[in-house]
């Protein structure tokens, strides 16, 4: 593990799930953490339950879909501590609406809200995380996205989450092209099916189903064992340009 003392990592969807898990690990490891997020309301209890409300992790409310709330939140990040060292896009939101069926076409706002949260989001805060990095002099900054298997084999009811996530994907490669410059390696992980809060409150029917099609360990995935990946990508300075499936041999049939 390298020092993280005095280094900052802004994490997106950081009050619950794998973005929570993230910064409680950074943490614990001596970084400055930004929960970035909507819910104004959880974050007190966030704050004072996993960090103590120690004055090296901070919640900010962000609209990711909207360059100016994103480009403020870096500006707030610079300002409480000095630096961006990394960005762990956590934030998105799933959808089950299939292209067409009996109540016409998939609905275009859903479709649309769906792709601009993330991807849109995911983008925007890679962007001027980016910008924020060089700002602050960081040579060996990153950024992690976070897709989905789905991006990959995604399931009926799934085309706006899945076209999003595959987008995610596609941008991988060319963003570490474009960021090598400045000395930022770009990384994106695809879940399996996860032990979230979301997850979690799916019926029993729908995740025994989803278990059957995991190879082994037969179990949901932990927002720890995502945590660890990213701490991973962060101190193996090789790795780059690259999606790495975290979904213990999961793939999706046609269900």
């Amino acid at each position: 593990m390298s020092d993280r003392a005095g280094k900052t990592y802004y994490i997106t969807g950081g009050l619950s799930g794998l973005g929570l898990a993230t910064a409680r690990l950074l943490f614990s490891q001596g970084a400055n953490v930004v929960l970035v997020d909507r819910n104004d309301s959880l974050a007190p209890e966030v704050l004072e339950q996993h960090f103590s409300n120690d004055k090296r992790a901070m919640f900010i409310n962000v609209d990711v879909t909207d360059t100016k709330s994103v480009q403020e939140s870096f500006e707030k990040t610079l300002t409480a501590y000095g630096t961006v060292n990394g960005v762990v896009n956590c934030a998105g939101l799933g959808s089950a609406t299939v292209t067409y069926g009996k109540k016409g076409p998939h609905n275009m706002g859903i479709f649309d809200f769906v792709v601009k949260v993330n991807l849109y989001g995911t983008f925007h805060c890679a962007a001027f995380g980016a910008e924020a990095m060089v700002k602050s002099g960081v040579k060996d900054g990153i950024v992690v996205n976070v897709s989905s298997v789905a991006g990959f084999e995604g399931q009926k009811g799934q085309v706006a989450y899945s076209a999003s996530k595959g987008a995610v994907n596609g941008m991988t490669l060319p963003m570490a092209r474009d960021l090598s410059r400045y000395g930022i390696r770009v990384m994106t992980v695809a879940p399996g099916i996860m032990e979230t809060p979301l997850m979690m409150a799916a019926g029993d029917k729908v995740r025994e189903g989803l278990l059957r099609n995991v190879v082994a360990p037969k179990r949901f995935g932990s927002s720890d064992e995502f945590a660890l990946l990213v701490a991973h990508f962060i101190d193996n300075g090789y790795l780059n340009g690259e999606v790495v499936r975290l979904d213990a041999g999961l793939r999706f049939p046609n269900m």
